[in-house]
């Protein structure tokens, strides 16, 4: 599927960053922000915001909707969400097959859902709920896992698939997270994108992990995005590419923010790799 984004690699669009990314010698094909972020009334983030919108398309990021809760999404904070979707008019809005409140209490942490039928018809009217509310597709994107739970019915391939048919929604791919679970619960990351339903993406995430052992000294891997992409998840994002051809690709950087030439250099690699995957109109930079 498409979005407004262009092919090309995208970056976060943090504070630390707001001048040089937008100086004129050289703009970023799209940026993404987290919705959350610009939630507020105005103030100068939203004033960088608008600068960057005039330049490039914009990808908004949710993670506080809880679409995967029993509850599902607090009213206010889905209102809020519309409004910084009608102020900005983003190419792109998306959210995480999670859930992270409960009875009014927001966590900080992206939480797993059980992948079985109740879930399944509960997630599907959540996203039926935003999209209806926003007047818009969004992207549904793959969470990093730690565990699986006994009573799963559905892989989790099958499981995001059957929310993009019965929704209409589309899919962000994130293939750090795939290389997380997987590694994490003893499967094939390469077998996971093989099964992928790569037609219903229209955003890609990279990012970097830290690697931990757990109490039996096996790797385990937790979703960070304070590092840079490490060579095992560039060539899972090579395998994914050389099937979907190019795809807005952004590169996921939340903490530990790094200098600006390091986020260029990430985005530049993913390009490379896109290029090398098939044609693509080049990005031209804006002056």
């Amino acid at each position: 599927m498409t979005t407004g984004l262009p092919p090309n690699a995208g970056v976060c669009l943090k504070a630390e960053h707001y001048e040089q990314a937008l100086a004129p010698e050289r703009v970023p094909a799209w940026f993404e922000v987290h919705a959350e972020n610009y939630m507020g009334d105005g103030g100068p983030a939203h004033l960088w915001l608008d600068r960057a919108r005039a330049r490039v398309p914009l990808s908004i990021h949710g993670v506080g909707l809880s679409i995967g809760s029993a509850a599902g999404p607090d009213p206010d904070h889905l209102e809020r969400l519309c409004r910084v979707v009608r102020r900005f008019e983003p190419a792109a809005v998306s959210e995480h097959l999670a859930w992270s409140t409960h009875e009014g209490l927001f966590f900080n942490d992206l939480l797993p859902l059980p992948y079985d039928d109740e879930t399944l018809g509960r997630v599907a009217d959540h996203v039926d709920l935003v999209q209806n509310r926003l007047g818009r597709q969004i992207l549904l994107e793959n969470p990093s896992s730690y565990l699986r739970f006994d009573r799963d019915e559905y892989p989790e391939v099958e499981f995001l698939a059957e929310i993009s048919r019965r929704s209409g929604c589309g899919l962000l791919l994130d293939v750090n997270n795939v290389h997380v679970s997987a590694t994490n619960l003893g499967d094939s990351a390469e077998a996971y994108l093989d099964a992928f339903p790569l037609d219903r993406v229209g955003e890609i995430h990279l990012a970097g992990h830290a690697v931990e052992t757990d109490t039996d000294g096996r790797p385990l891997l937790i979703d960070t995005h304070d590092r840079e992409v490490c060579d095992a998840v560039w060539k899972l994002y090579e395998h994914t590419v050389l099937r979907t051809g190019p795809v807005p690709t952004l590169i996921e950087w939340d903490a530990r923010i790094p200098e600006w030439s390091v986020l260029v250099r990430q985005a530049e690699l993913a390009d490379r790799c896109m290029d090398e995957a098939g044609t693509r109109p080049p990005h031209a930079v804006t002056g």
